[in-house]
């Protein structure tokens, strides 16, 4: 079961600044229009720049400025402006235009490096989702099970955060929205008993996938990410192999914060996957392209608006061509 497709890195080139602005086509219209705020961060100085105008220092500069505020950070920065450097040097980059496409592949390349998400061929698939509190995980999983049930597979969800006030009725919303089913524990309850007990009906029901929902806990709180890697070691118990994924869910509009709480994250569990939310409501839309450069995990979705389906697979080019 191949969940997630993703693009080859030789496949279609990113469309030019002006036919992506006048009439982005098909998926990427969403894309190109949820990452505005970061692509003003660009647009506002190649607006900027007189037409012709020859690539120098200064130039550079600013452009380099322009990269870290956008929360790119700052050792991916280097390695981008180094590169044009470079370009400007072996003369090919005549004037600010070519500057601007240059840009755009080189950080193409950069968010190709990303590994490719593991084979998901598991039946059922077990996906658990963790995250600070407030990213917008049970929303996430929510517009997954939607995203699930349009590949025609049947999804359940496991809601596992039994300590949030409404957190199981709020998953229980999202299930009848998507068409799937779910299990839920009264509040305060065992998460682990709850993931456990969600697999076991969905081996029983036979279902393809299942999305365990956990707490929100801040990655500073020892105790609660013991509780995390306590339905870890359940879910493996009860089917070994899982969870198959670990899908760790990221606010955007954190900037670099996301990046350290990835990395500590993946120090209590192995995250298997990312997933980038409310890109649409920031101009740190950057902080992907650093994400990708920086860590292991492969980044598998991005959240671009608050519909069900505006959260869509994450493809470098498509990316690319949107921030710039």
């Amino acid at each position: 079961m191949g969940f997630w497709s993703r693009k080859s890195k030789d496949g279609p080139e990113p469309p030019s600044e002006q036919g992506a602005a006048d009439q982005p086509a098909g998926d990427q219209g969403g894309l190109f229009k949820g990452l505005a705020r970061t692509r003003r961060k660009f647009g506002g100085l190649f607006g900027r720049i007189a037409p012709g105008r020859k690539i120098d220092d200064e130039l550079l500069d600013e452009l380099e400025e322009q990269l870290v505020t956008a929360d790119l950070g700052v050792t991916t920065t280097m390695e981008l402006i180094d590169k044009i450097r470079g370009q400007v040097a072996r003369k090919e980059l005549a004037d600010a235009e070519a500057l601007k496409e240059a840009l755009r592949r080189n950080i193409a390349e950069v968010l190709a490096r990303a590994p490719a998400p593991p084979l998901r061929d598991h039946r059922p698939h077990v996906i658990m989702v963790v995250g600070v509190n407030g990213v917008g995980k049970t929303t996430t999983i929510g517009k997954l099970a939607h995203y699930f049930q349009g590949q025609g597979l049947r999804v359940l969800l496991a809601a596992a955060d039994t300590f949030r006030a409404a957190a199981s009725e709020q998953l229980a919303v999202w299930a009848e929205r998507a068409g799937c089913e779910i299990v839920g524990g009264q509040s305060g309850a065992d998460p682990s008993a709850v993931a456990f007990d969600a697999l076991e009906a969905a081996q029983a029901r036979g279902c393809d996938v299942v999305m365990v929902d956990t707490a929100g806990r801040l990655h500073t709180k020892t105790n609660l990410m013991e509780e995390m890697k306590k339905v870890h070691r359940v879910l493996g118990q009860r089917l070994p192999g899982a969870p198959h994924e670990v899908l760790l869910v990221l606010d955007a509009t954190t900037g670099q914060n996301a990046l350290s709480q990835a990395k500590l994250f993946n120090q209590a569990v192995p995250l298997t996957g990312l997933v980038l939310t409310k890109l649409d409501g920031t101009a740190k839309g950057g902080v992907v392209v650093a994400m990708a450069a920086e860590l292991a995990a492969p980044i598998c979705f991005v959240g671009v608006g608050e519909k069900i389906d505006d959260l869509r697979p994450f493809d470098p080019q498509e990316f690319a061509a949107a921030i710039v």
